[in-house]
């Protein structure tokens, strides 16, 4: 029976061998169908698992944003014939605030086997360095851009952790990490403790947790254009 592999991808510059298993190569060696987010960032990456793989060889079906959902179904024809097609994302896992998802949902509908592969996890990571409850927490994805609304939406994540004893986590745009920083700091309460993972698997990986009102005492290190997870919890 084919397959549907989810197939994750390291991390900024991240080296293969630090962060995924060598049976993720044997596996993508020999799936010429792929869905991927972007073609030329796909292509870079297999290449990077494998010097030798052929790329004009191999079909790419892009899937971002800009997909027409009503023909996503027409990726997954290549299992009818028996051959495996591969699920890549942009950074990290497939189908995780990824449009993968909608891929997935489809295959499983179909009754194909679908087959998570390991790798690195920004979300999961997080948590795990944060110190934060890891039986319940939840990734809220992006919050509002207007700062009215973020402050509000900030408040009700703030709530939850303190009355379902859940942690928290969301993320902004690498450009306005500093921004959502300070918003976080001069907007929650000076006990809640916040958690800023950047950069993870990578030389620059920073994670650090402090309450808001430590935080506002030692600032936050310039990040650039890294991408960052918050998160928040008591």
């Amino acid at each position: 029976m084919a397959s549907l592999f989810l197939i994750p991808v390291t991390l900024g510059e991240t080296s293969i061998e630090q962060v995924l298993p060598s049976y993720n190569h044997d596996v993508i060696v020999n799936i010429k169908h792929f869905i991927v987010e972007d073609i030329r960032s796909a292509r870079r990456f297999l290449k990077k698992v494998e010097k030798s793989i052929d790329i004009d060889e191999l079909t790419f079906y892009e899937l971002n944003r800009h997909t027409d959902r009503k023909f996503i179904g027409e990726y997954l024809k290549p299992m009818a014939d028996e051959k495996d097609v591969g699920i890549i994302s942009e950074a990290g896992c497939p189908a995780i605030a990824d449009p993968g998802a909608d891929v997935v949902a489809i295959a499983q509908k179909k009754g194909y086997k679908v087959v998570p592969l390991v790798g690195p996890s920004s979300i999961i990571m997080s948590v795990m360095g944060s110190g934060f409850n890891g039986q319940s927490f939840a990734f809220n994805g992006y919050l509002p851009v207007d700062i009215p609304q973020r402050i509000k939406a900030l408040k009700k994540l703030e709530n939850k952790v303190y009355n379902e004893d859940q942690t928290q986590l969301f993320i902004e745009t690498p450009y306005r990490n500093q921004k959502m920083f300070e918003t976080i700091v001069n907007n929650l309460r000076p006990q809640t403790k916040l958690c800023v993972a950047a950069g993870i698997t990578c030389p620059e990986e920073y994670i650090k947790t402090k309450t808001c009102e430590q935080w506002k005492k030692d600032k936050l290190p310039d990040m650039g254009k890294i991408p960052a997870i918050f998160l928040i919890y008591k």
